[in-house]
């Protein structure tokens, strides 16, 4: 279980009432919401360490496992997905959103919470509604550079709105009000020296030395199309040793990806390659990485943004209003990302792309060096900021009311 980090420099928001610092961080579904929520999380134990953090999800996410794992507290409501795709079904969604409101509401009464945060997707929207309905000041944050449908509802019941991309604003109502914070990272990314840990992260990664390490990073729960073509790729590359694949191919594809690996090992693919189901040290395998090769999802983008490292782009193609090409080009409009669509991402095509690539070490210099670290380091202190002054309203109003 994570611990997560402290400081001994308390907010006002914990001096001035003998109520302790209380919030509640809606966020689920996929690690895109979660770990953004979990670094505000750190951030404000990090300002308050006697905070009362907690989380709302439901019980279909990864916030079953991943919060808890973290050291918070998993609240569940009924909610079901912002999703046009479930037919007959979407004409539940307001009875629903009322039922999974009312069961914030409650939790936020019983948390003796000042503030809730919405951090996108649609377990995040039932805390915005329950804060409503409980009269208290509430925050979204919106990670994408094109927002989803669950943000663009709770964006209209609250007047305090936080952004990773300046580009968002256009399409969130009342973005014109927005503050760019950036996307909260965790942060051993946030402070993460590269060249420092690299050795050492080589080391527990296994890879062999004087091999150019290529990280596919699908996401937390992986990507097949990547996943296919990184095993294309390791038989193709079968017989050199100056190139080694990482593949994170997420659980339900690992026993399949490494009985593929083994069994065209007998003609070297497995020695150029592994297949891990998870990465829990992000800031090993980006120190260790010299190319990934990813999905573009908010915080892979921020991460890469902000650790400098050089990298191919495939958008997620089903992604609501195509957020992941929108999140990819903030990366390859600036020269620090190439952006290759899911259709045509095959060993062929991406052997075509890396191999220049991995034999210009100049050319990879630069494209880290393209990459514009932003407020991404900081923003889940600028935003543990914003909640900590509503937090510190709520109180001096309610003391006023007194």
């Amino acid at each position: 279980m994570r611990t997560p980090v402290t400081s001994a420099t308390a907010s006002p928001a914990a001096t001035h009432t003998n109520r302790p610092l209380s919030v509640v961080i809606g966020a689920g579904g996929t690690g895109g919401h979660i770990y953004p929520g979990l670094a505000l999380a750190d951030a404000l134990r990090r300002a308050v360490p006697d905070a009362v953090i907690s989380f709302v999800g439901t019980e279909r996410g990864l916030e079953t496992r991943l919060i808890p794992e973290a050291g918070y507290r998993l609240h569940t409501v009924d909610m079901i997905p912002f999703d046009p795709s479930l037919g007959a079904r979407r004409y539940l969604l307001p009875a629903a959103l009322l039922k999974s409101g009312a069961q914030c509401r409650a939790i936020l009464r019983d948390q003796g919470a000042q503030v809730a945060v919405g951090m996108g997707g649609y377990p995040s929207a039932p805390a915005i509604v329950g804060a409503r309905m409980a009269g208290l000041p509430s925050l979204i944050h919106e990670s994408n550079a094109v927002p989803g449908r669950a943000n663009r509802f709770a964006a209209r019941l609250t007047p305090h709105i936080a952004v990773a991309f300046d580009r968002s604003r256009a399409h969130l109502p009342g973005g014109d009000r927005a503050t760019t914070t950036g996307m909260p990272i965790a942060a051993a990314l946030a402070s993460l020296d590269r060249d420092a840990l690299r050795a050492d992260a080589r080391r527990v990664l296994g890879v062999p030395d004087g091999a150019r390490l290529v990280l596919f990073n699908g996401g937390s729960l992986g990507a097949a199309r990547l996943t296919e073509a990184a095993l294309g790729l390791a038989a193709r590359w079968r017989w050199r040793g100056d190139v080694f694949l990482l593949i994170k191919t997420g659980p339900a594809a690992l026993d399949e990806t490494r009985r593929r690996l083994a069994y065209e090992g007998h003609e070297g693919a497995g020695a150029v390659a592994r297949a891990v189901p998870y990465l829990d040290r992000m800031d090993l395998a980006y120190a260790a990485a010299d190319l990934v090769v990813c999905r573009a999802g908010s915080a892979t983008v921020a991460e890469l943004a902000a650790t400098g490292v050089p990298a191919v782009l495939v958008p997620y193609p089903h992604a609501p209003g195509d957020h992941q090409t929108h999140n990819a080009r903030v990366l390859s409009d600036a020269g620090a990302g190439l952006l290759l669509p899911d259709a045509e991402t095959t060993a062929d095509r991406l052997a075509g792309l890396l191999e220049p690539l991995l034999a210009e070490p100049a050319r990879l210099a630069a494209m880290s060096g393209a990459a514009d670290p932003g407020p991404h380091a900081r923003a889940a202190d600028l935003l543990a900021e914003r909640v900590l002054h509503l937090a510190q309203h709520h109180t001096d109003h309610l003391e006023y009311a007194a």
